[in-house]
């Protein structure tokens, strides 16, 4: 009918210029929305994070840090017999490790089925010689000694009257070199040293009688890298002696910004004469200790 609307003109399109004039206010909502977002992702960058402490009253640090210290009591308690009370204490983390662990249950298994060097109370010798804060110098070994009567915690030294192994006779020949009145002192004993504050450390601490390395790789390479780890990290000025590529591959991560490097070729008889003999690191060494204001080693104490 004339007049009459159809039913089809509810369904026309909204006007081009309504919708056009729609589209333009939302653009300009979504690019003001937009700004927003990133003037905050701005403000949040530019504005400091607070410490996480910063709600924490003065007697709740306290507490924390007395919880903190008590831990590390607990795990320190784990340490082995034999262990120094300074070493005890600033490597207590590696106590409660699952390879210590694992460690000590391998060497405990060994001792009941195989002789085993050294005995229980020297294989941590090196940490009864000197506080760890007071260590001045670092000698890297690798396997102890697995004759009767020779390993007792320092690298390269022997019990008397166990006579030097030939390794140690190049050591006391390059001394006699290099420092003058130097005499090689009729034995092998290198505690004389490590009292000190040279830190005579193998990388593996036990080993099997008559059996070379029968102890590597069940976990003491991984707690005396930790151990090297801690010097580097915590003490200044430290002489690290590194003879032989094991010696140095154990040294790799050793910082030298902080500390001193000396490396040549390990004393054994077999290589000693390809840079061992001459290289003069007992000397340097104390002239690198000397000028560092602190006091020199004196090699002929033994």
């Amino acid at each position: 009918m004339i007049g009459q609307k159809t039913i089809h003109s509810f369904f026309l399109p909204i006007s081009k210029k309504r919708t056009s004039e729609k589209e333009h206010e939302d653009g300009v909502d979504a690019q003001e929305h937009v700004g927003q977002v990133k003037k905050l992702k701005r403000l949040s960058n530019e504005t400091p994070a607070l410490p996480s402490s910063v709600a924490l009253s003065p007697e709740q640090l306290d507490q924390i840090l007395k919880n903190k210290n008590a831990a590390l009591l607990r795990l320190a308690n784990k340490a082995p017999e034999g262990f120094g009370e300074s070493w005890r204490k600033s490597l207590a983390t590696e106590f409660g490790k699952p390879y210590f662990k694992n460690l000590m249950s391998f060497v405990d298994g060994e001792r009941k089925q195989h002789t085993v060097y050294p005995p229980p109370e020297h294989v941590f010798t090196w940490t009864q010689m000197c506080e760890i804060q007071d260590v001045k110098v670092v000698v890297l070994g690798q396997d102890p000694y697995h004759g009767p009567n020779q390993a007792h915690g320092l690298c390269f030294s022997v019990q008397h009257p166990v006579p030097p192994p030939p390794s140690l006779v190049n050591m006391y020949k390059e001394l006699a070199s290099d420092i003058e009145g130097f005499m090689h002192p009729g034995h092998g004993d290198l505690t004389g040293w490590a009292k000190q504050g040279v830190l005579l450390l193998n990388a593996v601490l036990t080993v099997r009688a008559h059996q070379p390395n029968s102890h590597k790789d069940k976990g003491w390479e991984t707690f005396t890298d930790a151990v090297v780890h801690w010097l580097s990290t915590n003490l200044e000025g430290l002489v690290f002696m590194l003879w032989g590529a094991y010696a140095q591959k154990k040294g790799a991560a050793i910082d030298r910004k902080r500390h001193h490097v000396l490396h040549t070729v390990h004393p054994s008889p077999l290589s000693a004469h390809r840079g061992y003999f001459g290289s003069k690191h007992f000397s340097k060494t104390n002239d690198i200790l000397k000028t560092s204001g602190k006091e020199p080693i004196d090699w002929k104490a033994l």
